[in-house]
Parts: structure tokens; sequence; C-alpha cells
């Protein structure tokens, strides 16, 4: 189909495999012709959401394709194999969910794909490895995912800066450029409520969240840090208040 258009069209493949090892070697392989799902990022998101507290979320990135090939990775939470019942089922906790779409879609690297269950929900009922009947019901995260895409659109420009300095609190901020100023701030918990210095790169501007979990504002110093706060087991995404 390349050589038939004359274009580099996108294309993606699945090599359905936990170790990175492996997605290297397809990737070598296959002459990075072709990007590969990161399934051990969705592996990382799935033992987050399982163990809560007790994972490191300074490691989340570390067994995925996005860290060492970000240009090759099509990033993702979760997907029909996935989903209870399934094929492949790797349950991401629903609670985990929105601090899994946050870190696909407002990062640098990665072709973020969103599961059509995710957003809408789903309800079904199927039999497991066990042999019985089990009714899954799928919660929809539309709200929160359209407020990241939008976030996305505004304000995932720019440098990254990661602060993953804690194991149960970690963030990123992100520069903004000249079509796209004023930078935003991601901070998420797998614990209690969790609070970081972080600098946007803007100094004097007022941050509200955009995911309405906290109604106070920040206002950068003039050097650009701002003390940026999350509730527990939750994300906030802070944006130049006027868009909040």
């Amino acid at each position: 189909m390349r050589n038939h258009t004359g274009r580099n069209l996108f294309a993606v493949g699945e090599y359905w495999s936990g170790i990175d090892e492996a997605l290297e070697h397809f990737l070598k392989a296959t002459d990075s012709n072709l990007m590969l799902f990161d399934t051990g990022l969705h592996y990382s998101f799935a033992a987050a959401g399982r163990e809560g507290k007790g994972f490191d979320m300074r490691t989340v990135l570390d067994r995925s394709l996005v860290k060492d090939h970000p240009d090759m990775a099509v990033t993702l939470v979760s997907n029909h194999d996935t989903q209870p019942l399934q094929s492949l089922e790797s349950v991401v906790e629903a609670w985990f969910k929105p601090l899994a779409y946050a870190m696909i879609l407002l990062r640098r690297g990665g072709y973020p794909c969103i599961f059509y269950a995710d957003y809408y929900g789903a309800e079904y009922t199927g039999v497991g490895k066990d042999g019985n009947e089990h009714e899954v019901h799928m919660p929809s995260h539309k709200w929160l995912i359209d407020r990241f895409l939008a976030t996305r659109r505004r304000y995932a420009f720019g440098e990254q800066n990661d602060y993953f300095d804690q194991p149960n609190c970690i963030g990123w901020t992100r520069s903004g450029n000249t079509e796209h100023p004023g930078g935003m701030a991601v901070l998420l918990s797998n614990d209690a409520d969790g609070a970081k210095s972080m600098n946007t790169g803007t100094p004097g501007i007022t941050y509200g969240d955009a995911t309405k979990h906290i109604k106070e504002t920040v206002t950068t110093n003039n050097e650009g840090w701002g003390e940026f706060k999350c509730k527990g087991r939750s994300v906030s995404v802070w944006v130049p208040v006027d868009e909040s």
C-alpha cells in the first residue's frame, strides 16, 4: 500500500507480549516498518490498578515500548481482548483508568488509542475461565477522556519535565510553545491526596484543575514553580485558568 500510494501510510501490528525484549526483536525483524501496540505499558497499568498503593508509580513506564521507542508505540489502556471474560483478559481496574488515560494522552511519545468500551461504557454477560456465567459492567470514562483530549489539543506541547520522585505520587509538566502558550501540569496518586512542586516554564500564570476534582487555583511564582495537588487515587490536570 505504501508503494502503491507513494505515501508513508500509518500501520500498526499486534505482537502480544509483555516481554519488552520481544517487542524490540519484532521491531528489528520488521525494520521498524510498522508500529506496535505497547503491551508492556498495558500490563503495567493492569498491575498498578490491581496492586493499588503497593505499586511503585515511579516504575510504571519501565517495561513500556513508549519509553525507549516513542515513535513506534501505539499506547493503549485496554482493548477488546483484555476486557473481562475475553481471550487475553487483563483487567485495568476502573479507578485506575483515568490515571492511565492521562498518561497516554498528555505525555510526549506514543500514538494513543482510546478503547470504545472505556469511552462509552459496556454491559454484557459471558462465561469465564471458571466455567460460570458472569455479568460485566464497564463504566464510561467519557467526560474525563474528553477533558484530557481538549487539554491535549491546547496544551500538550513543548518540553516535558517528569517528577517521578515518589512511589505513590508522580507528575509531569509541559512547557507549551509559541502557538500553544501557558503550559500545563499533571499530577496523579495511587494512594492518598498528593501535592508536588513542579515547574511549568511559565511564571505568573494561574492554573485550574480541568478535571474539576480540585476547586482551588494555583499561581506559579516568578520562576514558573507552583504547588500542584491531586486527590487520592485520582488525577488532576492543571491548565491556565481561563481554559480549565
